[in-house]
């Protein structure tokens, strides 16, 4: 390989304060060029060739238990990982946060991390991700720590998976792998099984190899061998792949059942006209913590990745006495796979139907405009870019509040609370009865006592301003929607007079 110069030459050796906790290793390769330097300008880091050419490690991920009787179970020895990830853009500190991020999934998977590396390139290698030196060297990392497992930060194709095995002597996996293998942990609901499911197969299609005797012909050839066993036959990988491709045709009809079923619970809500809101975001940003705050509805609550998948909602109120409904959504993470996105669609249409989309982000974290960017690229796939967005700033207590300040600015509507010590929450239910759609008639009635099936609407449906209990009947006056103000026009005294 030909390894081309610094376009600058007065390259400048690298010096970088990292965060306590956490010392960044770059893994840099010779021949990166940096090409988007214009007029002498200097674009991001420059480093020295030595420095470039170093293989360094991300050091303060290990999750290693160095009393293993602390949790029990760890004594089974759970897969034992290195990380890898390839930093093509931005700063050392996004390639950090991405990498302790990968961390953080690995051990929701039940793995322990014992090492980390990134490596600066411009493109991941086609062949190996990491290019075939640097390979070696990580094989060398793999038989000083003991690893089993190797997790990419990135989704790598199956040409890449195989060659890179083929380096490093053990399993590879990447990064969509490890968030399927999540899924698939927590996933409780049948439905949320066999989205899961699904996605898996997806995945799993092109990435199907056969070794040996797995490729030989599963019929054909050879004499008695009776009708429709001549001609080539099928191979082994083949027959897999088609009985996938007829499970996934299978599953995503019991998908398309299931949805059709919730379709109908949500038809029933938009007819009795109960608003509905939706809470979605990041993933352990502090979802249900928030719906648990906002209804008191005991929701799971878990400091790990992924904790909910299985749709959750709950009726609430709001301070003006206005019922509407609560959607706890599946969690997002950057690069979520497309397959998972796809699998999950009809979960996160919840998302799309709602009439208010409260975004959560977790203050407290490293970079939460990438986290909202995240978020927001997945319900534009969704088809939610017209509902109306608060954006709340959970886990305000733990946040620095300079974050929270410049996070309040560029939001315009956005508020910061505390789901766990209910900070600003009283100004979050007001901030929601403000933004719910509103019923759109005002209406005074005069209802009989035998009629009281729609005073009881008026509550559910629309907004009591007044109530009075008269000899005639219920005296209401209330805002409500179209359909029941016509139910409730016998009764306008206007009307009777």
């Amino acid at each position: 390989m030909t390894s081309s110069s610094s376009p600058s030459q007065d390259t400048q050796r690298f010096a970088h304060a990292y965060p306590e906790g956490l010392r960044a290793d770059a893994l840099m390769e010779e021949d990166v060029a940096w090409s988007h330097e214009i007029d002498g300008e200097r674009d991001g880091d420059q480093f020295d060739r030595s420095e470039r050419a170093a293989l360094r490690r991300v050091a303060g991920l290990s999750t290693e238990l160095e009393d293993v009787t602390e949790v029990e179970y760890r004594q089974l020895r759970l897969e034992r990982v290195v990380l890898v990830g390839v930093w093509t853009s931005g700063t050392v500190q996004d390639a950090e946060n991405s990498l302790a991020e990968l961390a953080a999934l690995a051990e929701t998977a039940g793995a322990v991390v014992l090492d980390g590396v990134i490596q600066r390139r411009d493109k991941p290698d086609a062949a190996t991700y990491i290019g075939s030196g640097k390979a070696e060297e990580l094989r060398d990392i793999v038989i000083e720590t003991g690893a089993d497992t190797v997790i990419c930060d990135g989704e790598l194709s199956p040409g890449q998976l195989i060659h890179l095995e083929d380096v490093v002597k053990v399993k590879v996996i990447d990064r969509t792998a490890l968030i399927l293998d999540i899924f698939a942990q927590h996933a409780k609901s049948r439905e949320g099984k066999a989205q899961v499911a699904l996605a898996q197969m997806q995945y799993m299609l092109p990435r199907l190899r056969g070794w040996g005797q797995s490729l030989s012909r599963q019929m054909g050839g050879g004499k008695g061998g009776g009708l429709a066993t001549r001609g080539p036959g099928e191979t082994k990988i083949e027959t897999d792949r088609r009985r996938i491709r007829e499970k996934m045709a299978k599953m995503r009809r019991e998908i398309a059942e299931m949805k059709t079923g919730r379709e109908i619970k949500r038809q029933e809500r938009k007819r009795h006209k109960v608003p509905s809101v939706a809470i979605a975001g990041y993933t352990n940003a502090g979802k249900s913590s928030l719906l648990n705050r906002l209804t008191g509805a005991g929701v799971l609550v878990e400091n790990a990745l992924f904790a909910t998948l299985d749709p959750t909602v709950r009726r609430a109120e709001t301070p003006s006495g206005r019922l509407y409904t609560l959607a706890d959504t599946v969690g997002f993470v950057r690069h979520l796979p497309h397959h998972l996105v796809e699998a999950f669609r009809s979960t996160m249409e919840e998302v799309g139907e709602s009439d208010l989309i409260l975004h959560v982000v977790d203050g407290s974290h490293p970079a939460p405009e990438e986290q909202l960017a995240a978020v927001r690229e997945v319900i534009t796939d969704v088809g939610a870019t017209d509902v109306p967005e608060i954006v709340v700033i959970n886990k305000a207590d733990a946040a620095d509040p300079l974050v929270l300040q410049r996070l309040l600015r560029i939001e315009k509507r956005s508020i910061a609370v505390s789901a766990r010590t209910g900070l600003g929450i009283d100004e979050l239910l007001a901030l929601i009865d403000n933004e719910l759609p509103r019923p759109s008639v005002e209406i005074e009635a005069l209802v009989p006592y035998t009629h009281g099936k729609l005073v009881a609407r008026a509550h559910t449906e629309g907004e009591v301003i007044s109530e009075e209990h008269t000899p005639e009947g219920t005296l209401l006056k209330a805002r409500v929607h179209e359909e029941l103000a016509a139910d409730l026009a016998p009764y306008i005294p206007a009307a009777l007079g």
